[in-house]
């Protein structure tokens, strides 16, 4: 294990609405074999790698599971204010078919500012500093972490995927947004740490309540989501050693507390679980 291997949740809400007092949409720092891999960019992801003490000059990868905005918003601004603290060394980005697009739509609308810095304080050419690559399901070499996707089920969305990352001493499975999907099992199987989307339908009338269009959302929501005790039957399935329920929904409902998630879950779980909250560090 290298010193400071670390998986740190920086945001921990499903969908993209904040509220007062509320968490940020998803995000997280997976700190493993002496990387830092950030995954998913949410709103938010900037200043909660800053509150980690993480230098943003360090950045140099990160991983977007699907291209649904509470997962990528933050995406350039991240980038772009890492390269205004000094950033001049390559970032890697991995994302699902469209990031390209994703990130040259941000250079354009924020070309007369790059290229101002560029020109009046000396700084590298921002395009050139990033690499954008985008994958499909299989093996992934992250520079000497093994890792794998999984292409999962979340509908209408279909290029969004679960991550494996495999270190010298634990592992972490990402489910990324997904129905219950069976083939997680294998993917997860064996892991130190799954960090698993986690829904309560019965909390899910009171969120679109606030929402628009909220017959339409809650469709979309409990057709691809997952279940919180759903989430649990897969870990136990897979033989994880713990259980990270994330990416909750909802995640700001002041009737729904940690003991209702556990409550979710405990019959089907027996491992350790651990309910995510902005800044909550999981260790090896």
């Amino acid at each position: 294990m290298t010193a400071g291997d670390r998986l740190v949740i920086l945001g921990s809400k499903g969908g993209p609405a904040i509220r007062p007092g509320g968490p940020n949409p998803t995000a997280s720092l997976l700190c493993l074999d002496g990387r830092r891999i950030v995954v998913d960019c949410g709103l938010g992801v900037t200043r909660g790698l800053v509150d980690t003490g993480m230098d943003l000059r360090d950045l140099d990868l990160i991983v977007l599971t699907h291209l649904h905005s509470d997962h990528c918003l933050e995406l350039g601004p991240l980038i772009h204010t890492a390269w205004t603290s000094g950033l001049a060394t390559p970032v890697t980005v991995w994302g699902p078919r469209g990031t390209a697009a994703l990130w040259d739509g941000f250079l354009s609308s924020l070309a007369f500012d790059v290229a101002l810095r560029i020109d009046d304080e000396g700084r590298p050419d921002l395009a050139a500093l990033v690499d954008i690559r985008e994958y499909d399901e299989g093996s992934v070499n992250l520079g000497g972490i093994a890792a794998r996707t999984l292409r999962v089920d979340h509908p209408p969305v279909t290029d969004c995927f679960g991550w494996r990352f495999d270190g010298a001493s634990w592992s972490v499975c990402f489910s990324a947004d997904t129905a219950y999907h069976p083939p997680l099992i294998d993917l997860a199987r064996g892991a130190d740490v799954l960090v698993h989307e986690a829904m309560l339908e019965a909390g899910v009338d009171r969120l679109v309540a606030r929402t628009a269009n909220g017959t339409r959302l809650k469709q979309h929501i409990v057709r691809s989501h997952t279940e919180a005790a759903d989430a649990a039957r897969l870990a136990a399935r897979a033989g994880v050693r713990r259980l990270v329920l994330h990416h909750l929904v909802p995640a700001d409902d002041p009737a729904i507390g940690v003991a209702d998630w556990l409550d979710a879950v405990r019959p089907h779980f027996a491992g350790q679980v651990l309910v995510a909250r902005d800044g909550l560090v999981v260790t090896p």
